[in-house]
């Protein structure tokens, strides 16, 4: 099995704002290896007042997203610091669906598992229609001011 992290490069399991090629792009400013893939035992779930997603641990359930591979130690950073304090970073094990082979993938994992503000089914198509256009225009925003918090330390 594949693990999460091997000789500098990194697996990412993503499965919200993250699927879009636009806003991975943004972020890290070239689009990496990219395969589908399914997390079972786990359920994405709508957040109250945010675009995107959160997913937890849910008996029987799946979710569908994809693996980023050969990432850097920076990439990582770089999501790290884009995803929401509210996550968890964890080690996950992800089935490829273009080759049946189970790999290990760090996923973004909400923090809370009783929190009242996720419900229902989080929908990407819905993001890609009616959200996407702003949310990748507020990533490109993020990283120039990442960038500018950069360029002023000494």
């Amino acid at each position: 099995m594949a693990m999460a992290s091997s000789g500098g490069s990194h697996t990412v399991f993503v499965y919200g704002s993250l699927l879009a090629d636009d806003v991975v792009q943004a972020l890290l400013n070239r689009l990496p290896q990219v395969s589908p893939a399914i997390l079972n035992g786990y359920h994405r779930f709508s957040i109250k007042g945010r675009d995107y997603p959160a997913i937890l641990p849910v008996e029987n359930k799946k979710v569908t997203g994809r693996v980023l591979t050969g990432l850097s130690a920076t990439e990582l950073d770089i999501l790290d610091m884009y995803e929401d304090d509210k996550y968890d970073k964890r080690v996950v094990d992800v089935s490829l669906l273009d080759a049946s082979e189970v790999l290990q993938a760090y996923a973004y994992v909400w923090g809370n598992n009783t929190d009242p503000d996720l419900y229902g089914e989080w929908d990407f198509e819905e993001f890609k229609e009616s959200k996407l256009k702003d949310y990748l225009e507020m990533t490109k925003n993020y990283v120039k001011e990442l960038e500018d918090t950069e360029a002023s330390l000494p």
